[in-house]
């Protein structure tokens, strides 16, 4: 598990007042047919910040996964598109230490104050890198959001890492930067 994710789930009882334990027996009582009502829930009844409800509600869905097993699920049968993940995440580490990595069923989310950046194995030959950049002009790389929808602003799509290069990483540090 992710050292930014395991401090998350530590810090639970003294952030949120309940385990994450806790949690999933309070979302166990209900049925919510969105996680973003699972996590409108968590912070209107219980007053949870957006960070942890979203950690909260992933977590419990995954009740029996590690995020190692999720992301391992992601790449399974797109094994060549791991270095690039890994390559990934190793410059997001480096951005600062408030930053959370929630793996989620089909994506890994990048979350400051807010999620920032969404990673997604898209195909067997690409990954999908979605921002949130507002107000940010479209280039032939830096694409609209396309199957990412309001979760993200922009997509950029890498198929190799090579293309993990100066200008991506200063999108990645823009949108790191912007979500404060």
């Amino acid at each position: 598990m992710d050292q930014a994710l395991k401090t998350m789930i530590e810090n639970l009882p003294v952030k949120t007042g309940k385990s994450l334990d806790e949690w999933k027996k309070v979302l166990k009582t209900k049925s919510f047919e969105k996680h973003s009502e699972g996590v409108k829930y968590l912070k209107s009844a219980y007053n949870v910040t957006h960070g942890f409800a979203n950690t909260i509600v992933t977590l419990s869905k995954e009740d029996d996964n590690t995020s190692e097993d999720l992301v391992e699920s992601q790449y399974s049968g797109k094994e060549d598109l791991f270095p690039i993940y890994e390559e990934l995440i190793k410059f997001l580490k480096s951005l600062g230490s408030d930053i959370t990595i929630t793996p989620k069923k089909g994506s890994v989310s990048i979350i400051r104050k807010r999620q920032f950046v969404l990673i997604k194995p898209a195909t067997k030959t690409r990954i999908d890198l979605g921002f949130k950049l507002n107000d940010k002009p479209l280039t032939n790389r830096l694409e609209s959001s396309g199957p990412f929808g309001t979760m993200c602003t922009h997509r950029v799509r890498i198929s190799e890492s090579a293309e993990i290069d100066n200008e991506l990483k200063g999108w990645i540090r823009e949108a790191y930067e912007k979500s404060k």
